[in-house]
């Protein structure tokens, strides 16, 4: 381990149920410039078109993250050795203002962007992939591995409203922060307003994996297509918990039956091992819909496979 280093708390010097709930049990940081990768909570959710709650779930997934230790069982990546990782706190948000809350976000994302910090954060609706993705792909359009049960790809909701959980990744490519052509969307199902719902995905050039196929050919060759379309370039993981079957994640506000299951998402995760990935994020976990606390522990763990891999790919590009 370098010198500098943060480490998280570990379960057998001190209990899990113990300590300060951060993620990872890390120690809180605040200047930015100190660390390699900022985990971050955006408890907002009023991007929401049906169930609210998301905006717990950043606190959560903190509680459920002091189930993760060290260091990864089958990649073998202790991600603490390869990086400076720490808990960034929350970006600020405003529950009462939409835009002033996404300005915000953006703002934040920014400092951590300017300051060499690469996000993986936990929400919160997925609309704050749009402010972050402002933040850290103003010189650049990354590419996206999207993991999720719906395209979030529609133009607009209740009579012409943009900017929803369900419009982002639209957005994101108009704005010319997103790059289609090096996107690729996994797991979509579920009934549909329109059979043109689809359209502008298609058209854009975005691989759109339906659970059906997904199914049909099996996750590594979904992954192994993942890879080709994403290539060397930049590229960002986004990770919504309604991708999974409710079995596995109850807790979220647009439930799907008929995903995949958790250990799949693993597997899949673990396949973008050595891509050129610049940052991340894990959406839509919604507590108030799953006492149990499964969802939010679903949500830590898919952060620490996420953690995992970027670290690799961040120290990767630090020079030698």
């Amino acid at each position: 381990m370098s010198e500098g280093f943060y480490e998280p708390v570990s379960g057998m010097d001190m209990p899990r149920f113990s300590a300060m709930p951060t993620f990872m049990r890390l120690p809180h940081v605040t200047d930015f410039s100190a660390v390699d990768i900022a985990l971050v909570g955006v408890p907002w959710d009023n991007g929401t078109t049906n169930r609210a709650g998301a905006r717990h779930g950043p606190r959560e997934i903190r509680n459920m993250s002091s189930l993760m230790r060290r260091t990864h069982h089958t990649l073998g990546i202790c991600p603490y050795e390869l990086c400076r990782v720490a808990d960034c706190g929350d970006a600020s948000v405003n529950p009462i203002d939409l835009n002033d809350t996404i300005g915000r976000i953006e703002r934040f994302f920014t400092q951590l962007h300017e300051a060499g910090a690469v996000p993986l954060s936990a929400g919160g609706d997925h609309l704050i992939t749009l402010p972050i993705m402002r933040a850290i792909a103003k010189e650049q359009p990354v590419g996206l591995i999207h993991f999720d049960a719906h395209s979030d790809t529609w133009d607009s909701y209740f009579g012409g409203y943009k900017i929803t959980h369900g419009t982002l990744f639209r957005r994101a490519v108009e704005e010319g922060l997103l790059d289609p052509k090096r996107t690729i969307q996994i797991g979509i199902r579920g009934s549909v307003y329109d059979l043109n719902d689809m359209d502008f995905a298609h058209d854009s050039g975005m691989r759109v994996v339906t659970i059906e196929e997904y199914f049909d050919i099996g996750w590594e060759k979904v992954m192994a297509e993942a890879r080709a379309v994403v290539g060397d370039g930049p590229t960002y993981i986004s990770f919504d918990v309604d991708g999974l079957d409710p079995v596995y994640a109850p807790g979220t506000g647009t439930p799907e039956i008929g995903g995949f299951s958790t250990h799949e998402a693993q597997r899949m995760l673990r396949g973008t091992r050595g891509l050129n990935l610049v940052g991340g994020d894990v959406v839509e976990v919604a507590p108030p819909f799953d006492p149990s606390g499964n969802t939010a522990l679903v949500g830590a763990t898919m952060m620490f496979e996420i953690l995992c891999v970027l670290a690799e790919a961040v120290a990767g590009r630090k020079p030698r």
